[in-house]
């Protein structure tokens, strides 16, 4: 090869390589993932609970904190905080456990006259608070839509759904919401047997169902409990409930002593980033993004401070 055809090749070599730069350059950073979301996210962009709102259930199994919904159902919070400062549910007993479906606590005996816990300084029946009115409400809405709603989205922390023809607002039943059980009469709720969801998002109970709050931390203390036997998951042998230790409330428990949470706000620009990472997964190990997102697929990370 002459020494002009060696020039020409390096200087072809040196051309092709700096259009490849330029293109490289040229093309758009990739998506982040959820990881690199939360990573990327200031403190602004987490809240911490109100300690008046946060509940400790705790089992022989370990802690579940609970987070409250006063926006959502303020009598059915303000009954439930009334319940756990008489200290209700301190030796009463997780009692169902339905695969795929809840777990519920309270007071097994309630329906016998004269075993029925006394509930203190607690309403014994409320009004339902299925709904609320949407007027006024923050709203974070999921552009990919619904099934069982006409919009559904986030509101204050919670997976939330709304009609804007009603001007009605509701919680939505994600894995780790939590309600409060009720008879058939729609107001015979007191917040005093409540259960949380383990399973498949059941939508079908939403507006149906007065729901509280949410678990931020602890599902797996709940989620792993054996299944009930019974119908519904109920527990057939009393041996077989699962005894609470205590159900306090977090303002009531020394400063020390509580649970230091963050939750990510759900009415940031972070959260609508996280929102498309989860529509779009990017991590390696994904060959389809997809391109869709229910509302329940979304979870709303729970941090320490300084993680």
């Amino acid at each position: 090869m002459t020494s002009i055809l060696r020039t020409r090749l390096a200087c072809a070599l040196a051309l092709a390589g700096a259009l490849a730069a330029s293109a490289r350059a040229a093309d758009p950073p990739a998506p982040p993932t959820t990881a690199e979301v939360l990573a990327a996210s200031a403190a602004s962009d987490w809240r911490t609970p109100e300690p008046e709102n946060l509940l400790y259930l705790d089992t022989a199994d370990g802690r579940a904190v609970i987070e409250l919904a006063p926006a959502f159902a303020p009598r059915h919070a303000e009954n439930i905080r009334a319940l756990a400062r008489g200290r209700f549910w301190d030796g009463l007993h997780i009692y169902r456990v339905q695969d795929n479906y809840v777990v519920q606590w309270g007071d097994a005996d309630a329906g016998e006259p004269g075993k029925a816990r006394a509930l203190g300084a607690a309403r014994t029946a409320l009004p339902a608070e299925f709904d609320r009115a949407s007027d006024g409400l923050a709203f974070t809405r999921l552009a990919d839509g619904d099934i069982y709603a006409p919009e559904v989205g986030w509101s204050g922390g919670f997976p939330a759904a709304r009609d804007p023809a009603t001007g009605r607002a509701w919680l939505a039943h994600c894995y780790g919401m939590v309600g409060a059980g009720r008879d058939m009469a729609a107001d015979s709720s007191n917040g005093a047997e409540l259960y949380t969801v383990i399973g498949h998002a059941p939508r079908h109970l939403d507006r149906n169902i007065t729901v509280v709050g949410r678990v931020l931390r602890g599902i797996e203390h709940l989620s792993a409990l054996p299944r009930g036997t019974g119908d519904l998951g109920f527990y057939t042998d009393p041996s077989q409930r699962v005894p609470i230790r205590s159900l306090r409330l977090a303002a009531d428990v020394p400063p020390a002593e509580r649970e230091p949470l963050e939750v990510l706000r759900t009415d940031t620009p972070t959260f609508e980033r996280l929102v498309e990472a989860r529509r779009n997964r990017r991590e390696s190990w994904f060959i389809d993004p997809v391109g869709h997102v229910e509302l329940c697929n979304v979870p709303i990370p729970v941090r320490t401070p300084g993680d």
